[in-house]
């Protein structure tokens, strides 16, 4: 008998004696330490079947909780038994933490999919309480939805989601400006080991706003969005707005006078509530652009804003504000660009404008952009329904 086949017969007889004695399985080999062969290790895998065919739960677990997995028909065993009771005592350690798995930083083997950078990867809607500074109010506290991402190399499984909330929550206690957002993007840029990154700030603003001629005044709420881009480099800082206003169509106006003069016949002319999207770069050179600056801009483009309180002569203030500003998209879209294009503080823009027609079973839309930090040619195929206002 050759000396191979002499040490796994000792082998064997080693295991079946430990087995047999219940003294745990041990294989007593004197080269215990050289390199086994498949073949001696599926002779072992073998005999430790046979061995745990008839033992109890108990026997296999006592043995080794592992051997189990290695039993056909006791893969999924859960002996022993798991603790059920949520361990209060239980503290984390360095060393225990270390033992953790963490996927997301683990080898680009474990990349699923093709092995492209991804330009945008993190949480969106994590919300807060923030501090803002106002032009005309002091310092407001706002609900805040927050969207932090950055960019991923091919070469890295993933990053660490938590890392973005952690490192944003160190920063939740200050008043917010855009030079405290940027800190932010220093912060998680560090932490994640990343070129790229955005946030993105969304809160509902209020100001208030006086009636038309009643005297009364009431909180408007904007959509407004501050968004924090660093690409290849270059940092750009832009703020959305959402501007809510009435609409009165041109030609259903002139329409309507035709049909009174000729005919005596009454007619209004169709308006609807419409929404335009206002998104503005600003000049890192300039002054401050605020909020309210924002609005009055708007504003001063088109006047028919919606109202907040309205009584009798506020109505009817209104339908003569409409019909002394009647506008079609193309002009909506006109005129806020050139409220935007008078002022130093404003270098990219875009203005995107959804008229919500009464007359009409679908809506007019315009898309008017300045520069190329806004110039795209596709279009997300959900953007215009985004513009749907909820009061």
């Amino acid at each position: 008998m050759c000396k191979r086949e002499t040490d796994n017969e000792t082998a064997v007889v080693a295991v079946s004696r430990g087995a047999t004695e219940g003294a745990g399985m041990n294989i007593h080999s004197k080269d215990l330490d050289r390199d086994l062969s498949r073949e001696e290790a599926e002779a072992a895998l073998a005999l430790l079947r046979q061995w745990a065919a008839d033992k109890t739960d108990e026997e296999v677990a006592s043995l080794d909780p592992l051997v189990s997995r290695l039993v056909p028909g006791k893969e999924v065993s859960n002996y022993p038994a798991l603790a059920r009771a949520y361990p209060e005592d239980f503290a984390v350690d360095e060393d225990y933490k270390a033992s953790m798995p963490d996927l997301q930083n683990g080898p680009s083997s474990l990349i699923r999919g093709a092995k492209r950078a991804i330009q945008h990867v993190g949480i969106s809607n994590f919300r807060l309480p923030i501090g803002f500074h106002t032009r005309d109010n002091g310092d407001l506290t706002l609900e805040t939805s927050v969207t932090g991402t950055v960019s991923l190399e091919a070469e890295k499984k993933g990053i660490n989601m938590s890392r973005i909330m952690r490192t944003f929550y160190k920063h939740a206690e200050e008043v917010f400006s855009f030079e405290v957002i940027a800190r932010a993007l220093d912060a998680y840029k560090s932490d994640l080991e990343s070129f790229d990154a955005r946030i993105m700030m969304r809160m509902s603003f209020p100001m208030k706003v006086d009636s038309l001629r009643s005297g009364l005044a009431g909180y408007q709420y904007y959509d407004i969005a501050l968004e924090l881009i660093e690409a290849d480099g270059v940092r750009k800082k832009i703020v959305h707005l959402d501007y809510v206003y009435s609409s009165t169509c041109p030609c259903s106006l002139e329409l309507s006078e035709h049909a009174r003069q000729y005919r005596g016949q009454l007619a209004t002319p169709h308006s609807q509530r419409s929404v335009a999207r206002v998104s503005v770069e600003l000049d890192p050179t300039a002054d401050v652009l605020w909020f309210e600056d924002l609005i009055d801009m708007c504003r001063a483009a088109v006047p028919t804003e919606t109202q907040v309180m309205v009584k009798r002569e506020d109505e009817q203030a209104f339908a003569e504000l409409n019909a002394a500003n009647p506008i079609f998209v193309e002009d909506a879209a006109r005129l806020f660009a050139e409220q935007l294009q008078a002022d130093a503080r404003v270098a990219d823009y875009r203005v995107i404008a959804s008229h919500q027609e009464s007359l009409h079973s679908h809506d007019a839309v315009s898309v008017l952009t300045e520069g190329a930090t806004f110039d795209a040619e596709s279009l997300d195929p959900r953007l215009f329904q985004s513009l749907f206002h909820v009061g």
